[in-house]
């Protein structure tokens, strides 16, 4: 038998444990993806790392309140819990660069 996976709630988001989840390149990687083209599943998620490294950053993302994850037989469903975390932080994911792009760095100094 599996057990509930931890999700926080909303009251209980740390903004401490947020930007420890969003200060890892991958992990606000996963966000920005998630933000851009939405819920997806484990397997869709390509990155140049072990599948345990994967689901070790998946794991922080989620306990963090950055993500939900929706056990669906054998895969998981992954989203970004954006309304939750604009509701306790607002501006955050904009600020760390998830819903925003990076601004572009310049090509010359004068």
């Amino acid at each position: 038998m599996r057990t509930e996976l931890y999700h926080p709630d909303r009251r209980d988001i740390s903004l401490d444990k947020v930007l420890h989840a969003l200060s890892d390149p991958i992990r606000r990687d996963i966000a920005r993806v998630m933000h851009q083209e939405g819920p997806r599943v484990c397997g869709q998620l390509n990155y140049p790392i072990a599948k345990s490294t994967l689901s070790h950053h998946l794991k922080v993302l989620r306990e963090s309140g950055v993500m939900h994850t929706e056990v669906r037989g054998t895969s998981r469903k992954i989203t970004l819990r954006r309304d939750d975390l604009d509701i306790r932080f607002p501006g955050l994911l904009d600020a760390v660069q998830v819903t925003a792009p990076a601004p572009e760095e310049a090509s010359t100094v004068a």
